[in-house]
């Protein structure tokens, strides 16, 4: 129970745990400058519980899963809250970046029955390098921006009347997908060695037997 409730892991914990405030002062106009700054946190502490895993020493089995856990279901459900917000809009730029948080929304599922599948075949799920970092990073950065100056939704606008430009909007979902797919696609080739090792380990042991 004590390496369960470790520095990182309570973090990763913390984390879950702000979903629901963020889409809750999302949700309310008036009070989107505390989603932004929950979210802002979010991001921050997403890089500070690998950070005290490797300084005390705290790596940990759950937490090489609780930490991906808070990611997955972070990003799940801000791209849902920018989904039902956007979706409401007629604006032909919303609609569009509604339905790229869509396509997010269905690579981040596909994601997760993809690593439950590697679990079932006891097989520990590639962990982020590169691409996934930086593709978490550029995430909460786009996030950040949507909730601040956004058209339609976001604090400047709502408060000033000024907002990123439409096409910028577009521009920076875009990306977003576009990164996460490649962070997707550099995962196979260590998943693909992990599974052959795994086949490879199963007939070694049912010829011994």
């Amino acid at each position: 129970m004590k390496k369960f409730f470790n520095i990182p892991n309570i973090i990763s914990i913390i984390r879950i745990l702000m979903i629901p405030f963020i889409i809750w002062f999302f949700l309310v106009q008036q009070f989107r400058v505390a989603a932004l700054v929950i979210v802002i946190l979010s991001g921050i502490t997403d890089k500070l519980d690998g950070y005290f895993a490797r300084k005390f020493n705290q790596v940990s089995e759950s937490g090489k899963m609780l930490d991906p856990l808070a990611d997955k279901l972070t990003q799940v459900a801000l791209c849902a809250m920018m989904f039902v917000a956007l979706s409401q809009s007629e604006q032909q730029w919303a609609t569009f970046v509604a339905w790229v948080f869509v396509g997010y929304i269905a690579k981040e599922i596909f994601m997760l029955l993809f690593a439950l599948t590697m679990l079932a075949l006891k097989q520990r799920p590639a962990a982020a390098e590169f691409w996934g970092k930086l593709a978490t990073v550029v995430f909460y950065v786009v996030m950040s921006l949507f909730i601040l100056a956004a058209p339609e939704i976001g604090i400047l606008d709502y408060h000033f009347g000024v907002a990123m430009p439409e096409m910028a909007a577009n521009v920076l979902a875009v990306i977003t997908l576009v990164l996460t797919i490649v962070a997707f696609l550099s995962y196979i080739p260590d998943t693909y060695r992990k599974l052959i090792k795994g086949a490879k380990g199963e007939k070694e042991v049912k010829g011994e037997e």
